[in-house]
């Protein structure tokens, strides 16, 4: 862990976190090859480590969307509210999952200039609305996403990520989390 995983606020050191913590770190670190800093910074705080991870978790491992739609949602939104390192770390992401170079870019600054399926169009529209416009989001919304054909299930799920996202990007802009070097050439 790196003292520049984040501006704001203070970043611990691994050996003074609790075991369960460190454990999730060390695993990360060594599945990614580095330690990203999203899990230095949200350290501060132990107990919402430990929340924002389990719902990140259950929504990438218990959804029917696949793994680079989640990606896509998570580049729009964090897009749209200029969230640095989402953009950079889950582009990276994006493209390694979706294996399409260009994707991440497009969806980060305008996603109605990529060249998607019609069903994903609907998808990050919608997630776009819930993003900037939520009080306007109505059935109309939701119908709009059973005909492009995603099922209750997949939006229920579309809005978690949509929604957990909105709450990373805001808390990694109030932490200033940098992005980590090795998120920029990953998947190029």
């Amino acid at each position: 862990m790196t003292d520049d995983a984040m501006g704001n606020f203070p970043v611990p050191e691994l050996s003074d976190l609790p075991e369960d913590i460190k454990e999730r770190i060390e695993s990360e670190t060594e599945r990614a090859g580095f330690t990203p800093n999203v899990f230095s910074a949200f350290a501060y705080k132990p107990s919402h480590f430990r929340a924002f991870f389990e719902y990140h978790d259950a929504i990438v491992d218990e959804s029917p969307l696949e793994r680079e739609e989640i990606e896509m949602l998570i580049v729009t939104v964090s897009g749209v509210n200029d969230c640095l390192y989402c953009v950079v770390a889950h582009g990276a992401l994006l493209r390694v999952y979706a294996d399409a170079p260009k994707l991440a870019e497009q969806l980060a600054t305008n996603h109605r200039s990529a060249d998607l399926s019609e069903p994903h169009r609907a998808m990050l529209d919608f997630a776009v609305t819930l993003t900037e416009t939520p009080g306007k989001v109505d059935e109309r919304d939701l119908e709009r996403l059973r005909e492009a054909g995603f099922s209750t299930e997949e939006i229920w799920d579309i809005g978690s990520v949509v929604a957990l996202f909105n709450l990373s990007n805001r808390m990694a802009t109030l932490a200033d989390i940098r992005p980590n070097e090795e998120f920029y050439t990953l998947g190029r």
